[in-house]
């Protein structure tokens, strides 16, 4: 029996792969993340071992640890936010290049965890969008890695063409009203 999924015409010649655009981008997007780990507590321990042998985060392409947010497309954020570093933490996301990711590692990144101070910023997510969340405290570097996966499909689902002329557009406009305040 045949699949009708696959096509399969014999007037094109060579090798030649038909797909949408949409799809060559996100795959290519989804299988080189490069994240910035924003180690902040104890979560840090169980995001570094994430990178050893045995769990091995390098499988899903992302062994890449940046340490600054103009070679990153991932913040990890890893441990207790407190109000003092909120505000270096969206500075340093705002640096990230599009597009970019947000995942917030525990149960103190994601909802400021045991801690219910004046000190501690009660979710990352009132400072900066979060994508993904792993609970736990702290969470085991398989949570991580179960994140991760997670992402991946989140940047395979995501229309990548339609947010490229998007943000070409937007630049354009910039420029328009950049040329136009410097003639007046």
């Amino acid at each position: 029996m045949q699949n009708k999924n696959v096509a399969y015409d014999s007037k094109v010649e060579g090798e030649v792969i038909v797909t949408q655009a949409d799809a060559v981008i996100n795959w290519i997007r989804k299988h080189s993340v490069w994240p910035m780990p924003m180690g902040l507590a104890c979560c840090a321990i169980e995001l570094m071992a994430a990178g050893g042998s045995r769990f091995d985060i390098s499988r899903f392409g992302m062994e890449v640890m940046r340490f600054s947010p103009r070679q990153a497309d991932c913040m990890i954020v890893a441990g207790t936010v407190t109000y003092k570093m909120a505000e270096v933490i969206r500075r340093i996301y705002e640096q990230m290049a599009e597009p970019k990711w947000v995942v917030a590692m525990g149960a103190c990144a994601s909802t400021g965890g045991m801690y219910r101070s004046y000190a501690t910023l009660q979710g990352v997510d009132r400072i900066i969008p979060v994508d993904v969340y792993i609970s736990g405290c702290p969470p085991r570097p398989e949570a991580l890695l179960d994140a991760m996966i997670k992402l991946q499909d989140k940047i395979g689902r995501e229309r990548s063409v339609k947010n490229l002329t998007a943000r070409k557009a937007e630049t354009a406009e910039e420029l328009e009203l950049a040329g136009a305040g410097k003639e007046s």
